[in-house]
């Protein structure tokens, strides 16, 4: 324990956030302490700059957040100062951060006795103090004061509305410093305005406003997170739209096409379609089902000839080796078939020949709407071989981002024969628009818009492109494909990963 003497030369000597965070047993890596110098000369010399910090998903980001805010409040001990930090939400993000603050203050020497808690969100250590408000639009935040620092976590969730009109403010009477900090999104978040914004300006003076480091930087520092990495890249592709923004801090376009030329090159294989199953091979089917034609004539002409298809995508699946030791299933395209306009009770029985000829393992279901009726019949006719997925908008924005998943990561497949079945399917992917919502749920929105039609004038509809991308549901189920496999539930890359690197001597970045 520090004698009352030995505090005062401490508190009068420390002025580097750096040698703080070691006195408190944090050494910070090289690129923590390049943001955490530029910041602090921001702030002690009342310089009003504005700092973006995008850092990969667990790279140290918070630990380090919670360093400089104590460092702060120690450094205004005595003079005041008041910082206030906001993130997208409460619960559980601005509490989260005060607990990795509170965390720091208990465990620091020049600090552990002298801090306390009031109001349920706000610290304060002598005359300086510092807030955490949420900056979810429901909120009304007008009227806290940022003297000394203002700081906007995971920015990219925070709606340029609210932060012109609420946040912002907070800072202008003492030119406070700001700091926005987060993960790389899309090109129309907060956070890229502020970081073209940062950039900018530093061509006009030189001093560094934009830190943005990619999984390739702290791999040097950190070789276990490049490994970590390495099977985030292996299990989704490295083009998919998490790793390019999670771990490499690339912005991405917000609407265009989803499926790119590049991201169909991806699914063009080289095995031959398929009329009838092949010994030895393990298929599943994915049906997305349309509603029957009520107008249907004596002679068989449907009422509305341009409606979209009862589509059905056969794969088959098997298992390859990966890098770590484990296996992980593979999906080829063999086969495809369409119903436009048939009753439910013949599409039924068509489906139940259909199984009955490849025998597949699962069966996975489009149950929403008209699907329910097929589905809950498939169920009780081929227990536990049948899927019902249920179309909400986020269980197919998780559909989306899994599909592309198994896209970019080379594990699914179409087969090399050209027919008319995938012409549709190609010119569905192609037709596809997508968007990505703001905010922490991230929603994928994706869809051919209506009234799209094809060079011959001819409606597109998304019937093949929603069953090919029920591929993916099955990924979530056990499925045996010729070696033992071993499912793995991926951590979510949205979400901050208990993802520690620590050894006995020092905890270096954390």
């Amino acid at each position: 324990m520090l004698t009352a003497i030995d505090k005062k030369v401490m508190i009068n000597t420390l002025t580097d956030p750096c040698r703080f965070a070691a006195l408190g047993g944090i050494v910070l890596r090289e690129y923590q302490q390049a943001v955490a110098y530029a910041i602090s000369i921001s702030v002690l010399g009342d310089c009003g700059h504005s700092f973006v910090v995008m850092f990969p998903r667990q790279s140290g980001k918070n630990e380090l957040q919670a360093q400089l805010e104590a460092f702060f409040l120690m450094r205004f001990i005595h003079t005041g100062g008041e910082l206030v930090k906001i993130s997208p939400t409460w619960k559980p993000q601005s509490q989260n951060a005060m607990r990795r603050l509170q965390r720091v203050l208990s465990r620091h020497p020049l600090l552990q006795e002298d801090w306390q808690k009031d109001s349920g969100y706000r610290f304060s250590v002598g005359k300086a103090s510092i807030t955490f408000l949420s900056g979810s639009p429901e909120t009304n935040i007008v009227g806290a004061t940022a003297s000394t620092l203002l700081q906007v976590d995971e920015a990219q969730d925070i709606s340029l509305e609210k932060y012109d009109k609420e946040i912002a403010p907070m800072a202008a009477s003492t030119n406070a410093t700001r700091v926005f900090w987060g993960t790389a999104w899309t090109e129309d978040t907060l956070l890229a305005r502020e970081l073209r914004l940062a950039q900018k300006i530093e061509t006009y003076d030189g001093t560094r406003r934009a830190f943005v480091l990619t999984a390739d930087e702290v791999a040097r520092e950190v070789p276990a997170y490049g490994k970590f990495v390495q099977k985030q890249i292996a299990m989704l592709g490295r083009d998919h739209p998490l790793v390019r923004t999670q771990f490499f801090s690339e912005l991405l376009e917000n609407g265009g096409r989803l499926f790119h030329d590049g991201r169909l090159a991806m699914l063009r294989g080289e095995h031959a379609l398929q009329t009838t199953p092949q010994a030895g091979q393990i298929y599943a089917f994915c049906l997305d089902v349309a509603g029957e034609d009520q107008g249907l004539s004596s002679s068989g002409v449907m009422s509305n000839p341009q409606r979209d298809f009862s589509a059905l995508t056969i794969v088959s699946i098997f298992s390859r080796p990966t890098a770590w030791g484990l296996h992980q299933n593979h999906y080829r395209i063999v086969h495809r078939k369409a119903w436009q306009g048939i009753a439910q009770s013949s599409l039924f029985e068509q489906l139940l020949a259909l199984t009955r000829f490849w025998n597949p393992r699962q069966f996975v279901v489009d149950a929403s709407g008209v699907g329910a009726g097929i589905a809950s019949f498939l169920q009780r006719a081929l227990p536990g071989r049948v899927i019902p997925f249920q179309f909400t908008a986020a269980s197919k924005s998780r559909l989306g981002w899994d599909f592309l998943g198994l896209i970019d990561s080379g594990r699914i497949q179409d087969h090399r024969d050209v027919s008319e079945e995938q012409s549709q399917f190609l010119a569905q992917a192609r037709a596809c628009k997508s968007s990505i919502s703001l905010g922490p749920e991230r929603l994928l929105r994706w869809q051919v818009p209506a009234g799209t039609c094809d060079q011959q004038g001819r409606e597109v509809h998304d019937d093949w492109l929603i069953s090919a991308a029920l591929c993916a549901v099955l990924e979530s189920h056990s499925i045996q494909a010729g070696q033992p496999t071993s499912i793995i539930s991926a951590a979510d890359p949205l979400q901050e990963m208990d993802f520690k690197f620590s050894n006995k001597r020092s905890r270096k970045g954390y």
